[in-house]
């Protein structure tokens, strides 16, 4: 054996002990392809336990296992990292996935770069593969993968170094309507994301050092020209060993369309409610404090608005029976809502006023509160006494009457009268009994007296007791307690 031979014999010993126990895997290969040697490293990246489980030569080794590209594209044997570095190629950072035949269910992956030995004359001597196991970084960044496409929060990566976007998930395209490929290569100067930022100066800052972006409000400008309001956010991180950016978004567009609905919604309540010619306030529920009134309300009340608003009900007084204004509210609270509830009103100006009170539970602001509409009934009320004091004038002698318009008048009046007493027809003499049914028949006291042969006197003391009995104060409300009980029908049909 000559000197040069044995010196790299020794030389290539010296080389395995030195490599056999990095954490790298290295491949030891002829410049023929033949494989030669492989530290454990290596073996285990494999899921072999010897050298010859590799395969003698690159092609075998091609037989053994099979190589595919992250992207799941696979390698073919020429473009093997152990056929590449046999035609001289030097390469780094090369990623692979790798499956051995035999046991398919498991996978690894490898960054690789190759390195060529030359002798003393520069020539090619060994080739040497050094493989790092990349399995559980792909793993990781897999997993990543997934978990970035599948959040619903829109999201995009721009890489620092050139701030371009490398990667954009589903959530962003669904938002925004952009297509993957309109993003992807794009530098955030074509698709600002930034755009109209609250602080967009601290956040160009914080980009350009690849510190951490606040969150903060932007106008998101969309494919077809609008824009859509944002709250957005960056995030450094590592990816692929590269410094880069997660940008991720909130969007508020709904929020925005909701708050302009309600905006006018309010808007619209405001001025019904100004212009509204039928007095309306609106106060508080838990301490019925007035927040509103409109200018009807101040005009029938005479009060001014600086008067009204922030005082309760109770404090300025404007209910002026406070047993039907605790009625009122008590029944709100109840069931919400409140029909025709008779209330007098007190103005400042003019007295009581009589009203028909509807009122209603509603929302402002998250507070929940009670709209009360008042209708002024104080013309009505007036008119219906009116209305009776000219049938109790009337009906005072009434015997010229036919008995058909003394009962239509005695049922007009009845809308006004009290509940029926509950004294009983048996309850008076017979006596009383004859002059009550004399009474009906619309016979003044002086025809009583001549019909029945008694004095004027004893017919009025008569009529006086049978007004006590039945709880009654004239003819009219007399006759209608007889109606209401059928009494003396036949002698009415009678006398028509």
């Amino acid at each position: 054996m000559s000197r040069d031979v044995l010196a790299t014999e020794t030389t290539r010993r010296q080389l395995q002990q030195i490599i056999s126990g990095l954490s790298d895997g290295v491949i030891l290969m002829e410049t023929d392809q033949s494989i030669l040697w492989a530290n454990d490293a290596a073996l285990a990246m494999h899921g072999v336990s010897q050298v010859s489980e590799l395969g003698a030569n690159a092609r075998e080794y091609a037989r053994h296992f099979a190589l595919r590209y992250r992207n799941n594209h696979p390698l073919s044997v020429d473009n093997y990292p152990i056929s590449r570095v046999a035609k001289g190629e030097v390469f780094s950072d090369l990623l692979v996935e790798v499956v051995r035949r035999a046991t398919p269910e498991r996978t690894w992956v490898h960054r690789i770069r190759s390195m060529i030995l030359t002798d003393r004359s520069g020539e090619p001597e060994s080739l040497v593969l050094i493989l790092s196991d990349a399995t559980e970084w792909a793993g990781a960044e897999q997993r990543f993968e997934k978990t970035f496409n599948a959040n619903p929060a829109p999201a995009v990566i721009c890489r620092l170094s050139d701030l371009r976007y490398l990667k954009v998930n589903q959530g962003f395209v669904e938002m925004t309507g952009y297509g993957r490929d309109q993003v992807i290569g794009c530098s955030v100067y074509e698709l600002d994301v930034l755009e109209g930022a609250d602080d967009k100066d601290l956040a160009v800052e914080r980009l350009s050092r690849g510190a951490t972006i606040p969150q903060m409000q932007a106008e998101l400008r969309l494919p077809d020209g609008s824009s859509k309001l944002v709250i957005v956010a960056g995030q450094p991180l590592d990816l692929n060993g590269q410094d880069c950016m997660l940008f991720s978004f909130m969007d508020l567009e709904p929020r925005r369309r909701a708050e302009l609905a309600l905006r006018q919604s309010e808007e619209r309540f405001a001025k019904s409610f100004r212009l509204t010619p039928v007095p309306t306030l609106v106060c508080r529920a838990e301490d019925q404090c007035l927040l509103d009134v409109n200018e009807a309300f101040l005009t029938i009340t005479g009060y001014s608005a600086q008067e009204l608003l922030g005082k309760t009900v109770d404090e300025i007084g404007v209910i002026d029976d406070q047993q039907a204004c605790s009625r009122l509210f008590a029944q709100l609270q109840k069931n919400g809502s409140v029909e025709g509830h008779d209330l007098k009103i007190r103005s400042k100006q003019a007295g009581l006023i009589d009203c028909v009170v509807s009122a209603d539970t509603v929302s402002i602001h998250d507070s929940a509160c009670y709209l009360l509409v008042l209708m002024n009934i104080t013309e009505r009320k007036r008119t219906e006494l009116e209305l009776v004091a000219a049938i109790e004038e009337v009906m005072q002698d009434a015997s010229w009457f036919s008995q058909t318009l003394i009962e239509k008048l005695a049922n007009v009046k009845s809308v006004r009268s009290a509940t029926p007493s509950s004294v009983s027809f048996t309850d008076l003499t017979a006596r009383e009994r004859d002059v009550l049914r004399l009474i009906c028949e619309g016979l003044a006291d002086k025809e009583v007296a001549a019909r029945l042969g008694l004095a004027p006197n004893t017919v009025r003391n008569h009529v006086a007791t049978v007004y006590s009995k039945l709880d009654v104060h004239s003819r009219s409300e007399a006759i209608v307690w007889a109606r209401e009980r059928g009494l003396f029908a036949g002698e009415r049909r009678g006398s028509k």
